[in-house]
């Protein structure tokens, strides 16, 4: 039989009321209302008794027996993973304000929210089923799976796997090969004539078929339309990077009117798509992960006619001359691009310890990773890194693992990482900071199961169990595929606008902001020399490229244009909302 996840209810006030307005998720969920926290705490063990899931629970801000917030704490110590709601009385609103506020920056509470006084109160429900699928997707696991994955645990390439699958928001679910899913599987390759050695994992879905061990670029095909050659025509705006920076271009860009293209060479969404929760991004105001951010901005870029690729690579560019297209040179052909958009942003500088770099996928993380959290369950994980990016990956982990260590080399955290996400962690009794530390070895048989840890102002090293180790440190631009036109500063990041080297001006001028070395070639996001490395800023300027694109292709069609498309087509195509791709 199976068990339904919990709803639980600490309320007497208001109990009626909450009866009848979390009836609408009886079908999902076992909805349960108490009076009191002792009634509630008996509630919670009895659904963790018979291995059942507590998904959210609400408390009124003052109970019989104790405060509403210490409620919370109280079921969310039993059930690390559980949402927190404050219910408030129209009356109450005002007076726990600067409590609220506090509760909420210590990571004491999801949301505060207003009993409803009257039918259909949809911003209480947008606000409940908004927690409950960030529940689901992050700590739950998926009822219904669209890839299946065979695997036995020891393969490093199941992890890079279901990485992806995650950043993409696909429900994928692992299973080991003697499972029955895992022979049912097994069984379908050997229907097809397969007899020799299993090359593990093995994906499954009805997108894709049956395949061994796929690359990334395989796999996301699945969830692609690759009707389109992208050789056949030229685009007014290809983007190299699906991030924050990229999509933000590609919702802009193709709602203009631009003939947009997106090429990741994994994820669409970035590095911000491994991010568990993003709170400090304006208009949501409960936080949203990165994978749903991505998620939804992938889908307005599409609903708008963006053309988004992952797992399309770019290997090299052709530099076009005199306004004629500039050429990316990809495994899927050469795509031509009037305008082009660099967002590809950076990568997590490698450690450099080889008994480290051994382990990747085996415990070993090079980002977030938050499709292992779950694995992590009761016990010990280290994130190396004093970004916010590390920070968001340690509270998330907090839910599963019995503690988790944050290793910096400064002393502390206060230099480098945001002060809500400092505070949420101080809050937090299985989350410690081991400053004025790294990471020198590890090691374990298949999988990592312990760390050496070094104190850089003692010398003194100490080894610990650990089942994970996630690592977040500094970043190396991605900016091997651009030619040497493109200038960059010393550190690889491509200098845009008056930053730029004088004499590389044109005409005396400097190039537009967002505008790089060569003219029609923009640089937004992460990988922009200056810029501020965060979510936000990277839309902004994504955004704000796309008049300058505009203004780019507006210039050169009053001149000449080399390349298959004549002056007279590209001149019809530029108009007052945009230009449309043409047919080579």
């Amino acid at each position: 039989m199976t068990i339904k996840p919990m709803i639980l209810v600490v309320a007497a006030q208001y109990a009626e009321v909450m009866e009848g307005e979390f009836s609408r998720y009886k079908r999902d969920y076992e909805v349960v209302v108490v009076p009191t926290l002792a009634d509630g705490l008996r509630q919670a063990q009895r659904a963790i008794a018979f291995n059942g899931q507590i998904a959210l629970v609400a408390a009124e801000s003052s109970l019989a027996d104790t405060p509403g917030l210490v409620a919370l704490d109280c079921i969310h110590a039993l059930s690390p993973t559980v949402k927190r709601v404050l219910l408030l009385g129209w009356g109450e609103f005002r007076h726990t304000r600067t409590v609220v506020r506090e509760a909420m920056a210590a990571g004491r509470l999801d949301t505060p929210l207003t009993v409803p006084r009257g039918v259909r109160d949809e911003e209480f429900h947008t606000a409940v089923t908004e927690l409950l699928s960030d529940w689901a997707w992050t700590s739950a696991g998926p009822v219904v799976a669209a890839v299946e994955l065979v695997s036995p645990p020891d393969i490093a390439a199941l992890g890079r796997l279901r990485d992806f699958f995650d950043r993409q928001g696909v429900p994928t679910r692992t299973s080991s090969p003697d499972s029955e899913v895992g022979l049912e599987i097994i069984e379908q390759l050997r229907s097809t004539g397969h007899e020799g050695e299993i090359d593990y994992p093995l994906v499954s879905s009805p997108f894709g078929g049956l395949s061994q061990n796929p690359t990334i670029a395989q796999v996301s095909t699945y969830f692609t339309d690759t009707s389109t050659d992208l050789s056949a025509e030229v685009f007014d705006l290809v983007i190299v990077g699906g991030g924050p920076a990229g999509l933000a271009a590609s919702v802009y860009g193709a709602s203009e009117g631009l003939r947009t293209v997106v090429l990741d060479s994994d994820a669409i969404g970035g590095q911000a798509g491994s991010s568990s929760m993003i709170r400090n991004y304006l208009g949501f105001p409960r936080g949203i992960s990165g994978m749903r951010l991505a998620q939804r901005a992938r889908t307005q870029a599409s609903r708008f006619g963006a053309d988004l690729r992952s797992g399309c690579r770019v290997n090299g560019v052709e530099l076009g001359t005199d306004g004629s297209p500039h050429v990316l040179l990809t495994p899927q052909g050469r795509v031509r691009a009037r305008a082009l958009l660099v967002a590809s942003g950076v990568k997590y500088r490698r450690m450099g310890v080889p008994s480290i770099d051994d382990l990747v996928g085996l415990g070993v993380h090079y980002g977030a990773a938050t499709s292992a959290a779950r694995e992590c369950a009761g016990g010990h994980v280290v994130v190396v890194g004093g970004g916010n990016s590390a920070g968001q990956a340690a509270v998330h982990l907090a839910k599963f693992a019995r503690v988790v260590t944050i290793v910096v080399r400064r002393a502390d955290l206060t230099e480098t990482m945001s002060d809500y996400l400092i505070r949420e962690i101080e809050a937090n009794p299985r989350i410690k900071v081991a400053g004025n530390a790294e990471v020198v070895d590890a090691g374990g048989s298949g999988h990592l199961e312990w760390l050496r840890i070094r104190n850089n102002v003692t010398g003194e090293e100490f080894t610990k169990e650990a089942c994970g180790l996630f690592i977040l440190i500094g970043a190396h631009p991605c900016t091997d595929f651009l030619p040497d036109e493109v200038a960059r500063d010393g550190a690889g990041y491509v200098l845009t606008g008056r930053d730029v080297p004088m004499d590389t001006w044109r005409n005396g001028c400097p190039p537009a902001p967002l505008e790089t070395t060569v003219a029609g070639v923009y640089a937004v996001g992460d990988i922009r020399s200056g810029s501020m490395k965060r979510v936000a800023s990277a839309s902004g300027e994504g955004a704000a490229a796309v008049p300058l694109v505009h203004e780019y292709i507006a210039t050169v069609s009053e001149g000449s244009i080399s390349g298959d498309t004549s002056v007279d087509d590209t001149a019809d195509m530029v108009g007052a909302v945009g230009t449309v791709g043409t047919t080579a």
